[in-house]
């Protein structure tokens, strides 16, 4: 494949992971039998190929580090042929945990001719801790190894990747049996899928800053893809709206990431009914009020308000616009929206949670956001609120875009987030949104006014999760955490779907492998929690 690669004379090639064994071992001592050493023959084979074809080479293995120690490692080869840059998994997926150790050191950042590289593994990138560490470290292109069988690793997690840090994401992915074949139907009983769903899902992927795929393999068969890349525009970190993601990045209020405990949700409802609206007149959603039997209603930010008047006027109809809305609601009926705070001489942009009884949660945006450029009073905290529905986090404005607000959320137990907010982006709707519900297992639902890249959404998260289970609502199609969408119409005002609290409870994705829990905690100090 190496070869097959070299035809269109690469700068940079990136191989799958696991590239020296199946990651499928009898016992630990296997698994230390069959992995490789960093001087061994099988790395100085593929050294012998980047020194051959003069590019630089990443590939992953199992890697002896000691005596019964192992770890997935990605190797970076220069056109020399010398290992320059090496980095450990730090996320293990479910049987990975009973055979390799995590990583220790954070990953580096490896300045290239032509880019600033950072490397990660499969499930590093599943969570949005690793390669959010890359990014601002100041990483233009992310490596990505993978040795996975989920559909939706490939049409989620690999490409919000990159338009969440605004840089190119390169993925290379396995296909064929990730077990042994003689072993599969075994262990495919023992996974509670079926034996042909062992098989690598492909779909290697090279993706651009703003979340376009610029190439990608097929799902199944052999192939070698390839695109012609400018690093430099992963150097651009505005949004439409003026906003620079990393510059308005906010560490010190990001610190519980960095800490090690980890707050399991309270149980919940079941399920109940979401409604997220994108149409803006007011009579419309007055009737709707009386009538809806949904239990949670979100409106866009500043629903309501005329949004070119001054900022007083606005503060002034935000607050007769509360008191109507209260009134109007039901009993068993909550709702989201934000407004326009005036907070002495000052503003802030806040999302609220009203139900009958009046305003139960409110919350301040967390980042300087350019389009609400008067709001300079923030919140140094995500809260949530207890309700009959379960924990109700609030997450509104621009603080959509940033992983770090729904994580903050999933570690105040919550179990939906209401986001009251404006969508910039196509990919904020095609996998942001989604990947935030997936990768924290929360409920989310998005009121915004209808735009170019859609308007209203529900995102509900499936009971149907861990792996190595039985699963009963549905059967394991290849996806293990792709939520379930539901989009408002164009035309329409809203759109009303299921939501499942209580699925929020379990965030075991396969044995040992806590999405929330295991995220690398002990390595994101620098990144998420000072600053």
């Amino acid at each position: 494949m190496i070869d097959e690669a070299a035809r269109v004379a690469p700068a940079l090639l990136v191989l799958p992971e696991f590239c020296n064994h199946l990651s499928w071992y009898r016992d630990r001592a296997h698994s230390y039998e069959v992995a490789v050493t960093l001087d061994g023959e099988f790395l100085q084979a593929i050294a012998a190929k980047a020194r051959q074809h003069g590019f630089y080479v990443m590939i992953n293995c199992t890697v002896r580090r000691a005596p019964d120690t192992v770890t997935g490692t990605n190797i970076l080869f220069d056109p020399t042929g010398r290992p320059i840059a090496i980095a450990d998994k730090q996320v293990l997926m479910g049987n990975e945990n009973n055979f390799l150790s995590r990583a220790t050191v954070c990953a580096p950042i490896v300045d290239l001719p032509f880019a600033r590289v950072g490397m990660y593994s499969c499930m590093d990138g599943v969570i949005c801790e690793t390669p959010r560490s890359l990014a601002v470290r100041g990483a233009q292109v992310l490596l990505n190894s993978l040795n996975s069988f989920a559909l939706d690793e490939g049409a989620l997690h690999v490409p919000v990747r990159a338009a969440e840090n605004k840089v190119f994401v390169v993925a290379a992915n396995k296909v064929g049996w990730l077990v042994p074949r003689g072993l599969a139907p075994l262990i495919a009983e023992r996974v509670n899928v079926a034996p042909e769903q062992l098989q690598g899902a492909g779909e290697s992927q090279i993706v651009a800053p703003d979340g376009t795929v610029l190439a990608k393999a097929p799902h199944s068969g052999e192939a070698v893809i390839y695109a012609d890349i400018a690093p430099a525009a992963a150097d651009d970190k505005l949004r439409p709206d003026g906003t620079d993601i990393m510059a308005s990045r906010r560490p010190r209020i990001y610190a519980p990431i960095a800490r090690p405990e980890t707050p399991t949700p309270a149980p919940a409802p079941a399920q109940c009914i979401a409604e997220a609206w994108q149409g803006t007149d007011k009579d419309t959603l007055i009737a709707h009020l009386a009538r809806t039997e949904a239990s949670l209603i979100v409106l866009p930010e500043r629903w309501g308000i005329v949004l070119d008047a001054p900022l007083a006027e606005q503060a002034q109809i935000g607050a007769a616009l509360l008191a109507e809305l209260t009134d109007a609601l039901k009993p068993a009926t909550y709702l989201a929206l934000s407004v326009v705070e005036a907070v002495g001489e000052a503003f802030a942009h806040t999302s609220l949670l009203l139900s009958k009884a009046g305003v139960l949660l409110k919350q301040r945006s967390l980042h300087p956001c350019a389009r609400h450029a008067w709001a300079t009073v923030l919140a140094d905290e995500v809260q949530a609120c207890d309700t009959a529905l379960g924990r109700i986090a609030l997450i509104g404005g621009g603080d959509t875009i940033y992983p770090e607000a729904f994580r903050l959320a999933a570690l105040q137990g919550a179990h939906v987030v209401a986001c009251p907010t404006h969508i910039l982006e196509a990919w904020e709707l095609q996998t942001g949104l989604l990947e935030r519900a997936a990768e924290n297992r929360l409920n989310v639902c998005i009121g915004s006014r209808h735009g170019a890249h859609g308007g209203a959404a529900v995102l509900a998260i499936s009971e149907d999760f861990t792996l190595w289970t039985t699963w009963r609502v549905r059967p394991f199609d290849g996806n293990i955490s792709h939520p379930i969408v539901h989009r408002a119409a164009p035309n329409a005002s809203n759109v009303i779907a299921a939501i499942f609290p209580h699925a929020a409870v379990n965030r075991m994705v396969s044995q040992q492998t806590n999405l929330v829990a295991n995220r690398p905690h002990a390595l994101l100090a620098g990144v998420m929690g000072a600053g």
